[in-house]
């Protein structure tokens, strides 16, 4: 069996001091592809550097800003920084790198809408408001840029679903993408799908306490996962205070194999074939 881990951010200062024999220990443990996801522009450069290294291992990246970045500008956000010409870096960052690093740059994101950040990073309902806004703006902009290059995206929520669907449903994508660290109902989980998005599993679980996505990802068709680490972040259960690693796929998987009634080696050579439809045909 062979696994791959379809968000991880190993561009992160985590994984500076022991990336090589990280690496390694993935390659002897089957483990032998990576997705990595940039957050934002500053980390781009960093996620393609990795898919040029010599690894024993296949390195993939997307590009995009994740939503959490885009808070952050909004609270002091600069005079000059408009949402068109964020796009116009991006695009330029596509047209740079895509064609030179043919099934490299394999999505756009991690991209989306978190309002549990925005809550939280807030003063006051007209500043929560217009962050929202932001984030829905530059969400729009990455599902256009996904669309014209015909790239699947990698979507971050957190208490946005109906923003999120209504917008997917208005932008119709070809090749659709991952419902990134699903932990919502089955009904949550059935309109992605519907849309033809696939859902990435992680550790979430494997805590016994997360009985709603547990029961979804049990009645999920097993064409509709991924399997996904969030490294260095989302340890999973029994872990929890220390960094995750890209190693705990197959701890994914193990909890996996349990919800699901079908062979571990089925569900291994399933999911496999997900990876391959969504990010490389």
């Amino acid at each position: 069996m062979q696994f791959t881990d379809s968000h991880c951010h190993l561009d992160f200062s985590a994984f500076d001091a022991n990336l090589s024999q990280l690496l390694q220990q993935c390659d002897t443990n089957n483990i032998h592809r990576i997705i990595v996801p940039a957050v934002k522009p500053s980390h781009w450069q960093r996620v393609i550097s990795l898919t040029e290294k010599i690894t024993p291992i296949n390195i993939t990246c997307s590009l995009g800003f994740h939503p959490w970045f885009v808070i952050q500008q909004d609270i002091n956000l600069p005079k000059n920084y408009d949402v068109a010409s964020q796009e116009l870096k991006l695009k330029q960052a596509i047209i740079d790198n895509h064609s030179s690093h043919q099934n490299k740059i394999v999505a756009i994101g991690e991209c989306g809408i978190d309002i549990c950040k925005a809550k939280t990073s807030t003063r006051n309902e007209d500043e929560y408001n217009k962050n929202i806004q932001l984030q829905e703006a530059f969400f729009e902009m990455q599902l256009g840029i996904a669309k014209e290059n015909n790239l699947p995206v990698i979507i971050h929520h957190c208490q946005s679903h109906p923003l999120i669907l209504a917008l997917l449903k208005q932008y119709k994508l070809a090749n659709a993408g991952v419902i990134h660290a699903f932990s919502g109902s089955y009904q949550q989980a059935k309109d992605y799908v519907n849309l033809g998005f696939k859902l990435g599993i992680g550790g979430t679980i494997t805590y016994p306490r997360a009985k709603k996505t547990i029961d979804a990802v049990k009645r999920l068709p097993l064409s509709s996962l991924l399997l996904e680490t969030d490294a260095p972040s989302m340890p999973p259960f029994g872990t929890q205070g220390s960094n995750n690693s890209p190693l705990n796929v197959l701890a994914v998987f193990q909890a996996l194999s349990v919800i699901r009634d079908e062979p571990a080696t089925m569900i291994a050579a399933q999911i496999e074939h997900n990876v391959e439809e969504l990010f490389f045909s």
